[in-house]
């Protein structure tokens, strides 16, 4: 359900909860366990950041909650950590940065289900912290019509389907801290 590496970078599926107040919390949660309609595991697994937040609020997918930046940087200083790494929403390119790269949406089906012309990605660390993203290019569609636009608010209860051609475009490389620089590769 989460996974935190060396310390400093913290994954979920999902996002943060306003009743997540500790890491050890996680730890304590009984496993195996149904997924709650609400509460710290539920928003784990499908809680949002949005840009148009301040603090907490209500998300349009009926589940978990949204979060905003001020709500994850003070999460982030008060466990001492640098990165949060999710998935859960279709981005075009792959990954997509908030919070001035204080958050990271890794989503890593191109085409997701058919419906979209987003690209995927995977993402490596190294043991210094160096993130590196492999970007899989979306197999061409044909007429740009064909395709829904990629949107924020996807409800992802749809079994995900992977194309069987994809294509590795490039790799981008940054180190994970508060300062990041960002290397692009095309091939």
């Amino acid at each position: 359900m989460a996974a935190l590496i060396d310390d400093k970078i913290f994954c979920m599926h999902g996002g943060l909860s306003p009743e997540l107040n500790s890491l050890d919390q996680i730890k304590d949660i009984e496993r195996p366990v149904e997924i709650p309609d609400y509460g710290l595991l539920c928003d784990l697994l499908w809680s949002d950041p949005s840009s148009d937040t301040q603090g907490w609020g209500e998300s349009d997918r009926g589940v978990a909650c949204t979060f905003g930046a001020d709500k994850l940087v003070e999460f982030l200083e008060k466990n001492d950590l640098d990165l949060i790494c999710r998935a859960h929403q279709v981005v075009e390119d792959g990954y997509e940065f908030f919070a001035e790269r204080r958050l990271v949406t890794i989503f890593s089906a191109p085409n997701y289900c058919g419906e979209f012309d987003n690209a995927g990605a995977l993402l490596s660390i190294d043991e210094s912290l160096m993130c590196s993203f492999q970007i899989l290019k979306p197999k061409e569609t044909g007429a740009p019509h064909s395709r829904k636009p990629i949107s924020n608010k996807v409800n992802n209860q749809a079994s995900v389907g992977f194309p069987f051609m994809t294509q590795y475009i490039g790799q981008v490389t940054y180190r994970s801290s508060v300062s990041y620089s960002c290397l692009n590769y095309n091939s």
